[in-house]
């Protein structure tokens, strides 16, 4: 992890702080795949669109290990709201549904600051219900069905559970790789972790800027799900964390909130590496373990037999 630091530090590319919207969007496409494995070959990789409330057609990737009809994950990339898309999380998403048997639909959410807050939230539900009655339509079983994301990606997946807890809509799983959870930036990792270690201080704030439309969106729980009144009866929780992240302590509060409720939570928290190591499998030997966890999560919660990691 050390030596991917020392690289990035090298390189010298501008902060996403520095940037527009634009300007970063093509900066974290343009290296997101350097550290990744190769995408693995699948049976089934299609795009589709979906719906959302608003009449927008929304862009999604449909990946299958196969053409039965098979459960599905319905997956948010990060990105804070602003940055991140199908393609910058393909090779993961390919990598999910390979070790665990299931298949993946990757949404591509409307974005900020073109889509403030709570567009994404709600094209993220949009989705989740569309995949609910019409997973068929796919060659999907929509009566088992799992939400997961990382990062912002990871919020979201956090608000579809609750929502879904709701509209008594079952989930088999909520898979969360270090998601954002809080209203403001201000547990101890956020200090510790501020500068150096990929997600910085600085571009927290401006995605959030990005994002959000004043103050008050901050308290609103489908952006800070610590600010949820409950969590009873949500679904389980697979939760990933990297421990020399900004976002680790309200991970591991998130957790607790969730086991305080009595709902199942496996938490992982691998030593010694940063905010979106998952998608550096090639140089990080723990991106390869947590992919390897997260499928084992997926095909239990489904019931599915077990698959052959790596």
């Amino acid at each position: 992890m050390q030596g991917v630091l020392d690289r990035m530090a090298r390189a010298r590319r501008p902060a996403f702080h520095t940037l527009t919207p634009t300007e970063a969007r093509a900066a974290y496409e343009a290296g997101a795949g350097v550290l990744e494995i190769a995408r693995p070959p699948l049976v089934r990789r299609e795009d589709f669109h979906i719906t959302a409330r608003d009449g927008h057609r929304l862009l999604a990737r449909l990946y299958a290990p196969s053409v039965a009809r098979l459960p599905v994950l319905l997956y948010f990339h990060g990105g804070g709201f602003t940055i991140g898309s199908i393609s910058s999380h393909d090779t993961l998403c390919s990598q999910l549904s390979r070790l665990s048997g299931c298949a993946v639909v990757s949404l591509a959410y409307r974005l900020a600051p073109e889509h403030s807050f709570p567009t994404a939230s709600n094209d993220a539900w949009d989705a989740l219900q569309w995949l609910a009655t019409q997973a068929q339509t796919r060659g999907l079983d929509g009566s088992r069905m799992a939400v997961g994301g990382d990062s912002a990606g990871g919020t979201l997946a956090t608000g579809c559970a609750l929502m879904a807890r709701d509209a008594g809509l079952r989930l088999a799983l909520q898979l969360l790789i270090y998601p954002g959870c809080a209203a403001h930036q201000d547990a101890p990792s956020h200090g510790r972790f501020a500068r150096g270690f990929v997600l910085e201080a600085r571009d927290i704030n401006w995605f959030f800027s990005q994002y959000l439309r004043g103050p008050a969106d901050r308290e609103d729980w489908r952006f800070a799900p610590l600010n949820a009144p409950d969590v009873d009866g949500v679904a389980p929780a697979w939760v990933g964390l990297a421990e020399c992240d900004p976002l680790v302590d309200e991970g591991i509060l998130y957790a607790d909130k969730l086991r305080a409720a009595g709902v199942p939570v496996d938490i992982e928290i691998y030593r010694g590496v940063t905010h979106e190591f998952i998608k550096m499998g090639r140089a990080i030997p723990e991106a390869r373990q947590a992919h390897a966890d997260a499928a084992r999560a997926l095909a239990e919660a489904f019931g599915l037999s077990k698959p052959t990691l790596e």
